[in-house]
């Protein structure tokens, strides 16, 4: 929708990550390494960090395809965060988030955010595997890679922070670009940034597998992870995005092993939201439906699944993107009678409740939910998007803005108040609420034009004209903090 702007950074051979701030935990172990998260301060101040870090976010979501599906955004947030507290050097509030792509990758950015592709979640046969490259790039983050190879990069060839910052752009969203863009901005220190960011890998593979195993996840996660992805791709032309910003030679693989067996390993069964998780990418996001019906099928009649219950989640999903709405409920409806809190199931149910306007039995599901679980992103925006099918548009209403004062940049919330706000013909708050849709894509003249709109509907209200002015000003400002950084 908006072209991605020059100031989004990344590591050229190296990730970073997202987000939540907690308290460190001691570390006793006795490969215990030095503390030097703190370095890179003098490149970069962590404040700035934040700013930079919320900019390339709101461009991040204007340019890739993320799952704005809140489900898997709960999902991975609760895995990243069980390990950030046991994480030192927290400086922020991380924020995961997953993007649709096959490809495997995952990367991370300042601010403490943290994109993982789809396609990582679905190749991941553990878990612990998938925490692994989670525990990976949140050590990036805590030990300031990127601020220290821009630091050390500054030092060795002094560039602006905008020619650093625009040298490494691609490199974050394609790594193949990404590449040649770097040699060409950065040749005279190619070499020596090269060797600094293989450091850095080894630095949080380190840092990773203790943070790992400290979190109660299988620390042999990493090497599996590692040759999983090293068996796959070892006579391919054409390696993984992931490889080409962490290379994986045979000497990282046997240290990430050497590395893991200073711990206990953990024998941990299945997890069913994991499970969960990768049949959900499966049956929507990837493939198509009656393709997947046919396969989760088969894999249930064969038993080939980690957990059943996941497997028929994954086939009650096929069946209601194949329209099937009958087979998916009942399905669902079952599961659920088993497990009556599974947030997993009552969105998908949710949705085909509204598929076939049974609104009534969703309102009652979700009402009761709400009441246990208020402001869960997934109860309240299931909850209001029922009630705003059913053209309950006050309750709709009330629902989403007591929502969004706990989580003011929930870009689903923002959307779907705009279109409660239109459908009761509500025009200024319809244009004040897309405003701050195109605020969270970084587009600030939209916003501003949203605003101005807005402001015409409101004569008769003074106080509301004040706050949009005010409101005008403050992305006015922002859009200018973002020509200084």
């Amino acid at each position: 929708m908006f072209k991605l702007k020059p100031l989004i950074i990344s590591l050229a051979l190296a990730s970073s990550i997202t987000s939540s701030a907690f308290a460190a935990k001691s570390e006793t172990n006795k490969n215990k390494l030095p503390e030097i998260g703190s370095a890179g301060v003098s490149a970069l101040s962590i404040e700035k960090e934040r700013q930079i870090g919320g900019e390339m976010m709101r461009q991040i979501r204007a340019s890739q395809p993320i799952l704005n599906d809140p489900v898997l955004t709960e999902y991975i947030n609760d895995l990243g965060n069980r390990m950030v507290r046991n994480a030192k050097d927290v400086n922020y509030s991380f924020e995961f988030f997953v993007i649709r792509n096959q490809e495997l990758n995952a990367f991370a950015f300042f601010g403490g955010h943290i994109a993982i592709h789809s396609g990582l979640i679905t190749t991941a046969s553990t878990e612990s595997e998938l925490a692994s490259v989670v525990a990976h790039e949140i050590s990036h983050v805590t030990q300031r890679h990127l601020a220290r190879r821009l630091e050390a990069q500054n030092k060795s060839q002094p560039l602006t922070m905008a020619g650093m910052i625009s040298g490494v752009l691609l490199t974050l969203i394609n790594p193949t670009v990404g590449m040649a863009a770097l040699s060409t901005t950065m040749a005279a220190s190619q070499q020596a940034g090269i060797n600094y960011t293989r450091g850095n890998e080894q630095e949080a593979d380190r840092v990773g597998i203790m943070l790992l195993a400290n979190s109660g996840f299988n620390p042999q996660g990493a090497p599996d992870f590692f040759a999983t992805m090293a068996e796959k791709y070892r006579y391919t032309s054409k390696p993984p995005a992931m490889l080409l910003t962490h290379p994986l030679p045979e000497s990282r693989i046997s240290d990430a092993r050497i590395r893991a067996q200073n711990y206990s390993p953990r024998h941990l069964a299945p997890n069913l939201e994991f499970e969960l998780a990768k049949a959900r990418i499966m049956a929507r996001y990837e493939g198509n439906a009656k393709d997947n019906v046919i396969n989760f099928q088969q894999s249930l009649d064969k038993k080939r699944y980690a957990i059943e219950a996941a497997a028929q989640y994954g086939l009650a999903l096929s069946h209601y993107e194949n329209k099937n709405y009958q087979s998916a409920i009942s399905q669902l409806e079952a599961l659920l009678r088993d497990d009556k809190k599974n947030l997993f199931y009552v969105d998908a149910l949710a949705d085909a409740y509204i598929a076939v306007k049974a609104f009534d039995k969703a309102s009652t599901m979700l009402s009761e939910l709400n009441l246990l679980m208020p402001n869960n992103q997934v109860v309240t925006l299931n909850y209001a998007n029922v009630l705003n099918e059913a053209e309950q548009y006050s309750k709709a209403e009330r629902l989403l803005q007591d929502f969004l004062v706990l989580s003011p940049k929930n870009f689903i919330a923002h959307d779907l108040l705009s279109e409660v706000y239109r459908k009761q013909d509500k025009k200024a708050l319809m244009h004040a609420t897309k405003a701050e849709v195109y605020a969270l894509l970084g587009a600030y003249p939209k916003a501003v034009d949203e605003l101005q709109t807005a402001y015409n509907f409101v004569e008769e209200n003074p106080l509301l004209q004040k706050r949009m002015k005010g409101r005008i000003l403050q992305l006015q400002e922002q859009q200018e903090k973002l020509k200084r950084l």
